[in-house]
């Protein structure tokens, strides 16, 4: 007999592809996922399993290299963003076609957050894509979604890890995926070649802070403005993690390190989706047998 389980998806950036490895050894494991909720990226894979075209998602993550990725970027300077995120959008569009939330196979909430009245929006019915561009809107990355007479941002701002959201009954599990975990030790960063050279990071990085020097040398410290931001939105998304965590422990969780995978590197698909594999399967191993 099938387990039934809610799982809920974290925030995080392309650390969030770690999502996929983790329902996929959910179904090894006799797991029916009877719901998802999701946040940022979170909301992404879940609305993608949701809607059937994981596998399709997934085959599409893994032909991504840095240039690509770097394609992906629809860049527009303006005061509220300096990416649209519609190349991005439009691409899942075109694997599923239109999709509506009620309509998918399991039942979906996408979570996001209205900026200017300060509060979470849940998205369980109306337009798929719209819910999920909503949801991904890192403040002063992607532009806002504009919706009446308000602007919507990442869910992650609010509730990076929405436990708090899901109704269960008795013989159900919670599951949770937290992608922003205990840094471990840094790796050592890859050779990289001519071809595939880093140009998404190097074009974000090229707007950097003034550096100041160590106290322990003459070598200097900078910063890139998104290496900022982020790290700021960073520190207050663990607090919101750990609180929900505190409040509304679930059964399972699941978690990614942060420094695993920056924000923007989904050329490293593969790599992600066997860390989320091997990241369930020993949560699994200390918690449920």
């Amino acid at each position: 007999m099938k387990k039934k389980a809610h799982l809920v998806l974290g925030s995080g950036g392309a650390r969030g592809i770690a999502h996929i490895g983790v329902i996929e050894q959910l179904e090894e494991h006799n797991f029916e996922i009877i719901s998802i909720t999701g946040c940022s990226m979170g909301a992404v894979v879940g609305g993608m399993y949701c809607a059937g075209y994981l596998k399709t998602y997934k085959d599409w993550l893994l032909t991504l290299n840095k240039t690509k990725v770097f394609n992906l970027f629809d860049f527009t300077f303006t005061m509220q963003g300096f990416v649209k995120g519609e190349k991005v959008l439009a691409q899942l569009e075109k694997f599923t076609g239109k999709q509506t939330i009620e309509e998918l196979k399991i039942k979906f909430t996408a979570v996001a957050t209205d900026i200017i009245n300060r509060k979470e929006v849940h998205f369980a019915s109306g337009n798929l894509y719209k819910a999920l561009r909503a949801s991904i809107g890192i403040p002063g990355v992607f532009t806002p979604v504009q919706e009446n007479e308000t602007f919507l941002v990442d869910g992650g701002v609010l509730n990076p890890l929405p436990l708090n959201l899901v109704n269960r009954k008795e013989d159900e599990l919670i599951v949770a995926v937290n992608i922003n975990g205990y840094a471990e030790p840094k790796r050592k960063e890859p050779i990289i070649t001519t071809e595939e050279k880093p140009v998404t990071r190097d074009w974000l990085q090229s707007f950097t802070l003034p550096g100041r020097k160590k106290s322990t040398g003459s070598k200097n410290v900078s910063m890139s403005v998104f290496d900022l931001v982020n790290t700021s939105y960073d520190f207050t998304q663990d607090r919101l993690t750990e609180m929900m965590i505190k409040t509304y422990p679930p059964d399972l969780l699941v978690e990614i390190p942060r420094n695993s995978c920056a924000v923007y590197e989904f050329y490293r698909a593969g790599e992600m989706i066997e860390m989320g594999k091997n990241a369930f399967d020993k949560a699994y191993k200390n918690t449920i047998q």
